[in-house]
């Protein structure tokens, strides 16, 4: 098996995912997964694709991410890593859309308008 090569996206996060045969080693950023996410809320969202197709330690994922937050990076990522998997094995696509890690969540931040504050903050009115 080559090297298998493809894309996660959440808000303004990118993750680009090259996954390859090995021992579960995960690099992101040319730094380990341990350095770069350092809550484990994030570090288990990164291996809920292996843990749900029973590919746990089976491949080393090596990852560029750009952009966005800590959280947002790390649903990129578990996006990139599931297409991944589904492109190595068709078989996996069923268990990870049931869980939906297959849906690019594409909710995004609203832009500011002219005239307000924020996106829905309005200036406060004065009557008199």
């Amino acid at each position: 098996m080559s090297v298998v090569n493809t894309l996660g996206r959440r808000k303004t996060a990118v993750a680009r995912v090259y996954i390859s045969e090995g021992t579960g080693k995960v690099t992101i950023n040319k730094r380990d997964v341990g350095d770069y996410f350092k809550t484990p809320v994030l570090l288990e969202k990164i291996k809920q694709p292996f843990a749900l197709t029973d590919t746990v330690d089976k491949y080393d994922v090596v990852a560029n991410i750009d952009g966005g937050g800590v959280n947002g990076q790390a649903e990129a990522l578990r996006l990139g890593i599931s297409r991944a998997l589904v492109e190595i094995s068709e078989d996996n696509k069923p268990l990870l859309k049931a869980e939906g890690l297959m849906t690019r969540d594409s909710r995004m931040v609203e832009r500011k308008k002219p005239g307000q504050k924020k996106a829905r903050k309005k200036f406060q009115f004065s009557k008199r």
